[in-house]
């Protein structure tokens, strides 16, 4: 097999519409590749979703480096704003276009261009595996946790992980991330009574204690930040009436808020907190108030150490960047690797990710491959 160029591998999956929860054939590329390759693969499918776990090397071996990546992307939205087909991979000007490009099918072809090249080349003391998902861009529940509860039922393991999603938010090289801010969505309802608005009197308005609670949580500092955390942030994201007449008081009013917080909190203890305002404001204004709370998943951080130190070394080393550490940005399926071994993040610029006209610049991808196949090399010698 001669060697995998990871800008052609990225057009092919870019070319696989592959929008959650449908597969367009992503998975089917990788997994014909790297069966070639001589990785012995397996379809760990769950809920409609198709995800590919795949390992080079005998699973009992002392070293196992693991990559972590997924084939799924967010809609197009309108097609017609798009001035490159979004499923075309069409490069122009040295940028290749497409859902995908950036998060993160061509984080994908370079982990695996890396890993097949790198065990043709100098097979390993050890094992690579790459969990491949087809499940992130949505509630995540068949995709790589789907992966780690076929990993625990085969005896598989990783002692390290990396997932390859986009980083860097300006040049490459710039940001390794080692944890992750914790996320959760809370779903307020406020429950009154309809009336005339001429006599306010008769009706229990819900929308002042809304108003009164968003404010609230809105005006609240969570805290100042942590040693390896921003500080945590609330955002309330929608306030919905749907009350079309303007001579009758509404019977309710729903709201939510997202919270993106640190490792001074967790989704429990948050939730405790938001229980408490929701309560103050129901005896204040006499109203109903029933409160939903979803979390989708809990900070993390993997410390700086040995793993963040062979990164940085390999991206110093390609780039002649020095990365920082951050603990920036939304979720990715790092918060669930984190339960089964250290994991860090590394990948290109993701400026464009989830944009009309996604796009990445076809020497990034074979610079990430580059930086991956450094990472290889350092942690087999």
């Amino acid at each position: 097999m001669s060697s995998i160029d990871p800008v052609d591998l990225t057009a092919k999956l870019v070319r696989c519409p592959s929008v959650t929860p449908a597969d367009g054939g992503a998975q089917e590329v990788l997994f014909d590749l790297l069966t070639e390759a001589g990785f012995d693969c397996a379809l760990a499918d769950r809920g409609g979703i198709k995800n590919l776990f795949a390992r080079w090397g005998n699973k009992g071996n002392t070293r196992s480096f693991g990559f972590n990546g997924h084939t799924d992307v967010v809609p197009i939205g309108n097609e017609a704003d798009w001035t490159m087909p979004p499923f075309g991979a069409e490069i122009k000007d040295g940028i290749m276009y497409g859902r995908g490009t950036t998060d993160m099918k061509s984080g994908v072809a370079a982990f695996t261009a890396a890993a097949i090249d790198f065990v043709r080349d100098t097979p390993p003391d050890g094992s690579i595996v790459l969990a491949i998902t087809g499940d992130e861009e949505a509630e995540g529940i068949d995709g790589t946790r789907a992966l780690l509860d076929y990993m625990q039922e085969a005896g598989e393991r990783m002692d390290v992980c990396l997932v390859g999603e986009p980083t860097c938010p300006n040049k490459m090289g710039e940001m390794i991330k080692i944890g992750r801010r914790g996320s959760l969505n809370a779903h307020f309802r406020v429950i009154g009574k309809q009336g005339h608005a001429a006599y306010p009197h008769r009706a229990n308005n819900p929308m002042p204690a809304m108003m009164r609670l968003m404010d609230q949580l809105a005006s609240h500092q969570l805290d100042e930040g942590t040693d390896h955390f921003d500080p945590s942030t609330l955002a309330i994201v929608t306030v919905d009436t749907g009350n079309p007449a303007t001579n009758v008081i509404p019977a309710e009013t729903r709201a939510t808020v997202n919270i993106r917080f640190n490792d001074k909190h967790s989704g429990a203890s948050l939730t405790t907190w938001l229980e408490e305002q929701a309560a103050a404001i129901r005896d204040s204004f006499g109203v109903q108030v029933e409160l939903k709370v979803k979390i989708s998943g809990e900070s993390f951080i993997t410390p700086p150490g040995e793993l963040s130190d062979l990164v940085s070394k390999a991206v110093q080393a390609e780039t002649g960047v020095t990365p920082e550490l951050s603990t920036s940005g939304g979720t990715s399926d790092a918060r669930f690797m984190k339960h089964h071994c250290p994991v860090v993040e590394f990948g290109l610029v993701g400026q464009s990710m989830h944009e009309v006209d996604e796009n990445v610049e076809v020497a990034q991808i074979h610079q990430l491959k580059s930086i991956y196949t450094r990472i290889l090399k350092d942690y087999f010698a």
